[in-house]
């Protein structure tokens, strides 16, 4: 039986899938330029407008923030939030200063069932 995710849960997996799709796009796209002219900083901003890497990198950072987001509110109303209180908000609170730490409180929050 599949879980059943929360609709940020499912935001944030539909925005991660199609930033992976766009990226591999994105990475030929790089690869067959290379081969008939050189990867400037212009060729290389308009691939990536053209295979609309920025507004799915955009998107995907949304849907981060909204999952971010819901885990907290989701984990207040748990028993082990009241005991460690500080030491949770302090770690939420230092999300856009340590990529590791986001990195780890998305994969937590996919887990929340």
């Amino acid at each position: 039986m599949k879980p059943i995710l929360s609709k940020p849960q499912l935001g944030y997996s539909r925005a991660k899938r199609k930033f992976e799709d766009i990226s591999r796009v994105l990475e030929k796209k790089i690869e067959e330029t290379a081969k008939l002219q050189e990867v400037t900083q212009e060729v290389m901003e308009g691939l990536v407008i053209e295979t609309g890497f920025h507004d799915a990198f955009n998107d995907l950072r949304v849907a981060e923030d909204e999952l971010i987001e819901w885990s907290h509110i989701t984990m207040k109303h748990e028993s082990t939030y009241k005991d460690n209180k500080e030491a949770i908000d302090t770690m939420y609170e230092n999300l856009n200063i340590d990529p590791q730490m986001r990195a780890r409180i998305i994969q937590l929050a996919m887990r929340v069932r």
